[in-house]
């Protein structure tokens, strides 16, 4: 297959991943030792490749690590340049080794991408579930401390106005009795 342009290449290539359902990057490009323009590229699945793990691993980490995309998939197209300016398909691997995005509804919708299988999101709505539970657990702890502290501060506030009567009476009698 050949293209008049790399852009025209890349386009097709955007197209078919779209339309097929996944994504692409520029992976790798070859330059001429004479001029250094451009004669070869790669454009890869956007899985392709693994993170390095410097990135997982970053001691100064303060968010958490973003979720893994990398999975080693090898699909790809790689193109040439040949005289005249013609731009040759050289290599093409067309399998994946991960779930391809589910198709859009409508033009202009992006394509959800399946990250976690159906049982990683099986557990993960288990585990978020059982979060919930217990703070709700929590939750209602709280709220049954809270109950009792201001019972508790109730009874104290008519325990603290019945002294303050008496003290009032005891400071009414001893003026009368000094009369």
């Amino acid at each position: 297959m050949t293209f008049a342009s790399l852009d025209d290449a890349r386009d097709f290539y955007y197209d078919y991943a779209k339309r097929t359902g996944f994504t692409i990057r520029t992976n790798r490009i070859r330059h001429s030792l004479k001029n250094m323009a451009v004669i070869g590229r790669d454009f890869v699945c956007s899985r392709e490749g693994f993170r390095a793990a410097k990135h997982a691993l970053r001691k100064d980490r303060i968010l958490p690590p973003r979720p893994i995309t990398r999975e080693g998939c090898k699909a790809m197209i790689r193109l040439a340049a040949r005289d005249g300016g013609i731009w040759v398909v050289t290599k093409f691997l067309r399998e994946h080794n991960h779930k391809l995005m589910t198709h859009c509804n409508f033009p202009g919708e992006l394509p959800t991408i399946n990250i976690l299988s159906e049982e990683e999101k099986d557990k993960k709505i288990q585990d978020l579930y059982d979060e919930l539970q217990r703070e709700r657990e929590r939750s209602a702890a709280i709220q049954q401390q809270l109950h009792m502290i201001l019972k508790d501060i109730e009874e104290h506030a008519d325990f603290m106005s019945i002294r303050v009567e008496d003290i009032i009476n005891n400071l009414k009698e001893i003026e009368l009795g000094n009369l």
